[in-house]
């Protein structure tokens, strides 16, 4: 088990690989340039004609940024590290360096099922994973160390969310033009973890 100060480099790398991965979503936006200019087409086509590509950059870019806060949520309650926390936050990382890839398809390729499928279940992917990292915290002590416990509120919120994903990612199978929509869905884990744990309470 390590110390303090390496689960804070853990924090730093992972916090490198999201910061390059933000960039990745933008360069198919910049690669537009080139081919106006040698098309001699208006700058203004570069926002007109590629919506689907814009709007894709932009939910990607919101995803892989409330991801980013959510892990630095869940490493608040990390001092040290353990072989299994590291290998399940690698994976964590693969699916947020993947990102890029599906969400360049649905620039290109947004209703069909192949990109749909893909690129929800990159998601679900990485729900799972943060799932996974507030698992170990909560129940080893030694990378817990002298930081607060992770609220059950938490915990439920991250498995709620892994369902909404799970159910986006079903839609998205049988219907794919409706499988972004049931996304929408994750504005409401919260409200439902807090009541369930009011009632629970009382």
């Amino acid at each position: 088990m390590e110390q303090k100060r390496s689960s804070e480099r853990l924090v730093f790398f992972t916090d490198a690989v999201v910061a390059i991965a933000l960039t990745l979503l933008v360069l198919p936006l910049t690669d537009l340039v080139p081919e106006l200019v040698s098309e001699h087409k208006p700058a203004v086509e570069a926002v007109t004609h590629n919506w689907s590509k814009i709007v894709s950059f932009l939910i990607s870019f919101l995803v892989i940024g409330r991801f980013w806060f959510v892990h630095h949520r869940i490493f608040e309650h990390v001092r040290a590290y353990s072989t299994t926390l590291v290998r399940v936050n690698f994976c964590w990382l693969l699916t947020i360096a993947l990102l890029p890839f599906p969400s360049e398809l649905i620039g290109a390729y947004q209703s069909e099922r192949f990109t749909v499928v893909f690129y929800l279940g990159t998601l679900l992917a990485s729900s799972l994973c943060h799932t996974a990292l507030v698992l170990i915290v909560r129940h080893d002590p030694q990378v817990r160390g002298d930081a607060e416990p992770v609220p059950d509120e938490m915990f439920w919120n991250f498995v709620v969310s892994s369902a909404v994903f799970a159910l986006a990612l079903v839609v998205g199978f049988i219907k794919p033009g409706f499988g972004y929509y049931a996304l929408l869905l994750l504005a409401f884990p919260a409200r439902l973890v807090r009541r369930a744990l009011g009632r629970a309470g009382k």
